[in-house]
């Protein structure tokens, strides 16, 4: 018997399991795969880890403007990815190394949940069965498959790539053809751009990166352009062929040759097949429902990470295990979702957090919205030869309140967090003023801004 069964092992169960663990919960881990998810095996690590080789090779390629002249610069794919699996593979052997620290047992095996009792909830795992207490649902999301005609048969031959092909391939296409300008297409469409492939991006929507503030997307689609990334935007992909991709904008049909395909349309939460229905656990739309405490619509039972399909990020994933095992102890904690920062790792980056400036007018919020350059920082333009960063600052005109804060250009990243405690603090522009930014960085353009607007 356990007090807590997690049921899956990427960032939402493997840090929920520890942190269980260590108040005292006798806890186990069901994860059919390995340990850390998508996000460590497939996902943010390993993108990142290709995404930094590109950019080292982008700096030498470009070494001249900063006074240094370098000839000679390569870029080794195979050793690249090589690298790629040694990061990873450090890793996952580090979270296997917490979880057995903290004493968390762990069964690599698929879990289905088989019903209630009074003792708690059964979950068969191979040909065993485990009663835990509680519940954690954190089964994450796959790659959405969307059936256009050909497409099947061209994951199938190897033609076309979801995120988790794409991450092991040893050679560089000549023409990658990326279906999605999300997050996912945009990173994988930046690397091979930047080792060699002529790169195409079919998007559906007028504009590239999502729900990103249309200011900053706009920027970062001229610096895709620049470098060469050539992106049809309302473009509908009709049919995949052997090596070839059709498409449909405005109102024709064209055919594009290809020597490979990245599928990055989004991603479903992983909800089939595991039981639900065997404890009457609700779906919404494939999700698992959940409140802002990560309870579902069964007592003793949670769900966190990609699978509750709120925020489909590996930090909103750890929050969330930590909120659900927090609720479970009896503590009151909650996920505040609208001040969860987002990121896209592209060169150059872009980071946001809270409302952008079209949320505010569709919700009817009352806003000022202030746009500054980064070549405000002494340290941006020092090291951004041409660089065209912004950070965009949106304020709520009552309270004064930092509601919104979106950038794009180096350091992005790691500049973010300090925004999105100002949102979930609720920080008016007066008390940001106060602050003391170091000198010289990036970051303090966010405090020039805030004298600004």
């Amino acid at each position: 018997m356990y007090d807590l069964i997690v049921l899956g092992g990427g960032p939402a169960g493997y840090n929920a399991a520890e942190r269980a663990a260590h108040s005292g919960m006798k806890t186990l881990v069901i994860e059919q795969r390995a340990l850390g998810g998508v996000c460590l095996n497939e996902g943010c690590i390993p993108t990142k880890t290709l995404l930094y080789s590109a950019k080292i090779y982008d700096y030498a390629k470009n070494s001249e403007q900063y006074g240094v002249k370098f000839t000679g610069a390569a870029i080794d794919h195979a050793a690249v990815v090589d690298r790629k699996e040694r990061v990873v593979k450090m890793l996952v052997t580090g979270v296997a190394s917490r979880l057995k620290k903290a004493g968390v047992e762990v069964v690599t095996e698929r879990g289905t949940i088989l019903g209630r009792s009074k003792d708690g909830f059964t979950v068969k795992a191979g040909a065993k069965e485990y009663t835990g207490k509680k519940l954690l649902i954190c089964t994450g999301s796959s790659a959405a498959v969307p059936p256009i005609p050909g497409l099947r048969e061209a994951l199938e031959s190897g033609f076309a790539m979801t995120n988790r092909e794409i991450l092991d391939l040893r050679r560089i296409p000549e023409h990658l053809v990326v279906i999605g300008g999300g997050v996912i297409g945009l990173e994988m469409a930046s690397y091979f751009n930047s080792v060699g492939s002529k790169v195409t991006v079919i998007e559906m929507l007028d504009h590239i990166a999502g729900a990103t503030d249309s200011e900053i997307s706009k920027i970062l689609y001229k610096n895709y352009v620049k470098k060469g990334v050539n992106f049809l935007l309302s473009a509908k992909v009709t049919a995949v062929g052997a090596n070839s991709v059709s498409y449909e904008a405005g109102g024709k049909t064209e055919t594009l040759g290809a020597d490979a395909v990245l599928v990055s349309i989004g991603r479903r939460p992983n909800t089939e097949g595991i039981g639900l229905e065997n404890i009457g656990v609700l779906t919404e739309r494939g999700a698992i429902v959940t409140d802002e405490y990560c309870r579902t619509s069964v007592s003793g039972v949670w769900a966190a990470g990609d699978v509750n399909g709120k925020s489909m990020l590996a930090h909103t994933a750890y929050r969330e295990g930590e909120v659900a095992v927090n609720n479970m102890r009896g503590g009151r904690d909650r996920v505040n979702y609208s001040s969860i920062p987002a990121v896209i790792y592209t060169n150059p980056e872009v980071a946001s957090v809270g409302e952008t400036g079209e949320s505010v007018k569709a919700k009817g919020i009352d806003a000022k919205v202030e746009s500054v350059t980064l070549k405000y920082s002494g340290r941006y333009v020092a090291e951004n030869e041409g660089g065209d960063g912004i950070v965009k600052l949106i304020v709520d005109t009552d309270h004064r309140r930092v509601i919104g804060v979106h950038m794009i250009g180096s350091y992005a990243s790691e500049i973010i967090y300090g925004a999105a405690m100002m949102v979930d603090r609720e920080m008016r522009v007066e008390q940001v003023q106060k602050l003391v930014f170091p000198h010289p960085t990036v970051c303090e353009v966010i405090r020039d801004a805030m004298f600004m607007i």
